[in-house]
């Protein structure tokens, strides 16, 4: 009998969903090769159709030309990241060069981007719509901006930086991963876990055990371990410790990213002078809304104004609490999370810890679903038949309530493991939009690394989790609600500084009494949660926003330093880093530490030269917000006409346009520094 290979085969299951349970390793590599045959060959047939060139022979041919490639690839890629064996992370580099070759081969094909010149030139006279219009732009500029126009010695330099590049992300991605896991902190002496709240102690027995440490305790570099014990841990040294390994991960260690680092930038600069751009930032921001450096950075000093004189006195607020408690008179990085915790509790009689018994996470995934279903009106059913590719991962079908459509399917995957990269995130294995001549229903995914559930307790998630979960939740969304015809329009693929706009504003409903109380609930009584205590919540949120915007501020003038200067005299990654974010800063920079070359979202996900669009979206995410306050939270006209003009619409028309149409207006820049406090 003939060996089959899943990945080239007619999905069967519900929805055509990807049939996890039969994809094998060795199935990628050949997969992977035919589909780009296959892509290769759609193109050929429009480069030498004698027909007329137009939009529907050459544009939407075009974006019809390489479903089954991408389709791999998204399986891959989303395997890589949440579920990566060592064997994957080896093939990673060769699979992703290979699509960077494909890619570039079309980019740069001089015939084919005559056929697309041809309709764009004829755009006056074809009556297209608003979304055939965007589609057909975003393929010219996509064209142009990735080197049509450029002589063949020129374009082989580019595609050979492609290439490059292709493998430097996974080669980042692996050391980082690498180095985190290579951590551990294992105790056998009690006192050192003095000031852990029980969770914590409970869950580093737990992960001793499994290490084979019995009877001690070990925390890593795992976020829910790593910052419960800066946070809550009595012993200085050991936070240090734990505080110094977190920042100096793939940092001079047998993992170091400093080579890709250097390696990345040059590379990505040279590559944007060749296509006309005086820097990558140039490059990538004529395609965003804030359009040049000048006006990111702009908006990075605003924020600043405001930012930095308010974390200055976060600071010395928090020293002078130190010094009160404990004597000390120079407070450190690994005394900040700490110390902020014991201060936040004296101002507002608030500890974190009171609220994680009310966000048990079966009841916090019920509450988002309620959410979802109280604004835009879908509802979630769990499928335990729909194949995942890790047993912890949950799958769902979405329909709308009312009339029972069915609306895609949902992946959620909560947990750390070692083969999961850190962080969380939302992605899709297949786009809404025209898949194989048919509009088809997206399917969309979470990953997370949240609290594990312990052999006494459920998993209670912190504050910032239920934060964490709304947020990619809200990415979903703007996956599920996708209205387009075009998957390459639909979703999330809008301009960058856009696309967190739907995910920060779901963060505001957990900050709402009215919001909460549709699934915070104890975990072991099924009380409520207390009044009281959201209201200690409400008066801590600002609490530290100087503080908080500084360092977000930090990463995000260290990202445009990055992709905005000429890199070609940069030999130092440390150096280089210390003098940019200096005016950022407030404390000293500490010797042998480094943020960059752990920076996974500028050097190994999409975020290069775009990391400023987390706070260019809170301000968008902060003035839509007001508007719900101003209706009510669930206030069904304001939510449909987020969903109809925001959330169903990705990237058809400009997104200053659907903003617009959405709050009758431009956004108003103040509304984050009113939220904050610090106006």
């Amino acid at each position: 009998m003939k060996n089959t290979n899943p990945l080239l085969e007619k999905f069967a299951g519900t929805d055509a969903c990807v049939p996890f349970d039969l994809i094998k390793l060795e199935h990628f590599k050949p997969a992977l090769a035919e589909s780009i045959q296959i892509a290769k060959a759609n193109v050929e047939k429009i480069k030498t159709s004698t027909a007329a060139p137009n939009f529907n022979n050459v544009i939407e041919a075009l974006e019809a030309s390489s479903d089954l490639m991408e389709s791999i690839s998204s399986v891959f890629g989303n395997l890589e990241s949440a579920n990566g064996s060592d064997e994957m992370m080896k093939l990673a580099p060769e699979i992703y060069q290979s699509l960077a070759a494909f890619s570039s081969d079309v980019s740069l094909d001089s015939e084919l981007f005559k056929k697309i010149k041809s309709v764009y030139d004829q755009k006056s006279q074809l009556h297209l719509s608003t979304e055939q219009n965007m589609l057909l732009d975003k393929t010219y500029k996509s064209f142009v901006r990735n080197g049509a126009l450029l002589s063949p010695e020129v374009k082989d330099k580019v595609r050979a930086i492609d290439q490059k590049l292709a493998a430097l992300s996974p080669q980042y991605s692996e050391n980082l991963l690498k180095s985190t896991n290579a951590f551990e902190m294992v105790l056998d002496n009690k006192s050192d876990l003095d000031g852990l709240p029980d969770s914590a102690i409970e869950a580093a027995s737990q992960a001793a055990e499994k290490k084979g440490y019995s009877g001690k305790w070990l925390f890593n570099l795992q976020v829910p371990s790593y910052l419960a014990y800066v946070t809550y841990a009595k012993n200085r040294s050991l936070r240090e410790k734990m505080s110094r390994a977190f920042a100096t991960r793939a940092f001079k260690d047998s993992f170091d990213n400093q080579k890709i680092v250097l390696e990345t930038v040059k590379l990505r600069h040279e590559r944007a002078q060749l296509l006309g751009f005086k820097t990558h930032a140039d490059f990538v921001l004529e395609e965003r809304m804030a359009q040049t450096p000048q006006t990111v950075q702009k908006f990075l000093d605003r924020l600043s104004v405001a930012g930095k004189p308010a974390g200055l006195r976060d600071i010395e607020e928090l020293k002078a609490f130190a010094m009160s408690t404990d004597g000390l008179d120079d407070i450190k990085p690994w005394d900040i999370a700490y110390y902020s915790e014991k201060l936040k509790e004296s101002k507002y009689a608030f500890n974190e810890e009171d609220l994680r018994p009310y966000f048990k996470l079966e009841n916090v995934v019920d509450g988002v679903f309620e959410h979802a279903r109280r604004l835009y009106g879908l509802v979630f059913k769990e499928n335990s038949k729909i194949p995942v590719y890790h047993e912890e991962v949950k799958a769902y079908e979405i329909h709308e309530e009312v009339s029972g459509k069915f609306m895609g399917l949902f992946y959620a995957d909560y947990f750390p493991r070692e083969t999961k990269k850190s962080g969380a995130w939302m992605t899709t294995f297949r786009n809404q939009g025209l898949h194989d001549g048919e509009i088809r229903r997206p399917h969309v995914s979470i990953v997370c690394n949240f609290t594990k559930p312990t052999a006494t307790k459920p998993s209670l998630l912190t504050y910032d989790e239920v934060k964490t979960l709304f947020h990619e939740f809200g990415h979903a969304l703007h996956g599920m609600l996708a209205n387009s015809t075009y998957k390459s329009l639909a979703g999330t693929n809008v301009y960058w500084d856009f696309v967190e706009l739907p995910s920060q504003i779901m963060e505001n409903w957990v900050g709402e009494k009215e919001g909460l109380d549709v699934f915070a609930k104890h975990y072991e009584t099924g009380a409520p949660i207390p009044t009281e205590l959201v209201a200690k919540l409400k008066k801590a949120q600002k609490f530290q926003s100087g503080y908080m915007m500084m360092r977000q501020l930090q990463f995000s003038t260290l990202d445009m330093k990055w992709h905005s200067t000429d890199p070609s005299a940069i030999t130092d990654v440390d150096q280089f880093e210390t003098l940019a974010t200096e005016p950022t800063r407030l404390l000293p920079k500490l010797e042998g530490t480094n943020s960059s070359c752990s920076f996974g979202h500028i050097f190994a996900g999409g975020y290069s030269a775009g990391y400023y669009s987390y706070k260019w979206a809170e301000v968008l995410d902060a003035d839509a917000f007001e508007y719900f306050l101003e209706k009510g939270i669930f206030n069904s006209e304001v939510a449909k006409s987020f969903k109809e003009n925001i959330l169903s619409r990705g990237g058809s028309e400009h997104p200053m346009e659907l903003y617009k149409k959405f709050r009758g207006r431009e956004p108003d820049p103040d509304a984050l520094l009113r939220r904050d406090g610090l106006i």
